[in-house]
C-alpha cells in the first residue's frame, strides 16, 4: 500500500497535467496551473531537505575528520554567513535583493567572481578536449578538423580580413551541417525525456520512492 498510493498519485497527477496541454479548456487548464503551483511549493520543501542533507553530510565529515574536512568547514561557515546576511538584509531593506544590501554585496563581490573563476577554467578543459578530438586520425576526424578551423577563424574579425568569404562559410557550416547534427541530438534528448517520463508515470521507474 505504501508503494501503490505514491504511484497512483504520480500517475493521475501526470495525466491531469498532460491533459491540460492538449485540452486548454476549463477545468483542465485550471487544474494544470494549480498543480504547477504545487510543484513550486513542493520544490521549495525539497530544497530545504537538500540543504539539511548537505549540512548533515559535511558536519559528519568535520566531526570524523575525514579527508577534505577543512573544505566542509569553509562550506558550512560560508553558508551561515550568507544566510545571516540574507536575513539581515531582508529585515533592514525589506528584501535581500536590494542593491544596497549586504547580501547583494556578498553576491556581487564574492559569488560572482568565484563563478567567473570556475567557468574560466572550462576554457582549458575545452582546449584539451578539442586538441584530442581534432587529431586527424581518420577521414571523419579530418573533416571535423577542417570544419572547426573554418568556423573558428571565420567567426573572428581576422578571418574576414584574411578572406572575405570565410565568415560566410562559417555561417553556412553552423546553419546547415551543424544544425542537422544539433537537431538530431535534440530529437534524441526529447525522445529520451518522453520515454523517462512515461516510465515514471506508469510506475516502471521507481527510484523516487527510495
Amino acid at each position: 500500500m505504501h508503494t501503490i498510493i505514491p504511484l497512483a498519485i504520480t500517475f493521475f497527477t501526470s495525466l491531469l497535467i498532460i491533459m491540460g496541454f492538449f485540452i486548454p479548456r476549463a477545468p483542465f487548464s485550471d487544474i494544470q496551473q494549480t498543480m504547477l503551483v504545487w510543484v513550486l511549493i513542493i520544490s521549495g520543501f525539497a530544497a530545504l531537505l537538500g540543504v539539511d542533507s548537505l549540512l548533515r553530510q559535511h558536519i559528519k565529515k568535520i566531526t570524523t575528520r575525514s579527508e577534505g574536512w577543512a573544505y566542509s568547514l569553509v562550506l558550512i561557515l560560508t553558508f551561515f554567513i550568507v544566510f545571516g546576511l540574507g536575513v539581515f538584509s531582508g529585515v533592514r531593506y525589506g528584501t535581500a535583493f536590494s542593491l544596497a544590501s549586504s547580501f547583494m554585496y556578498a553576491y556581487t563581490y564574492g559569488i560572482i567572481p568565484l563563478q567567473a573563476t570556475m567557468f574560466s577554467l572550462l576554457a582549458f578543459f575545452i582546449t584539451s578536449a578539442a586538441y584530442r578530438a581534432f587529431k586527424a586520425r581518420s577521414i571523419d576526424a579530418t573533416f571535423l578538423l577542417v570544419a572547426a578551423a573554418l568556423v573558428i577563424i571565420g567567426r573572428v574579425p581576422i578571418g574576414g580580413m584574411l578572406w572575405s568569404k570565410l565568415p560566410v562559410i562559417a555561417d553556412w557550416i553552423l546553419d546547415w551541417p551543424s544544425m542537422t547534427a544539433r537537431r538530431g541530438i535534440l530529437l534524441g534528448i526529447t525522445l529520451g525525456v518522453i520515454g523517462t517520463s512515461l516510465r515514471i508515470m506508469v510506475g516502471i521507474e521507481r527510484s523516487y520512492l527510495r
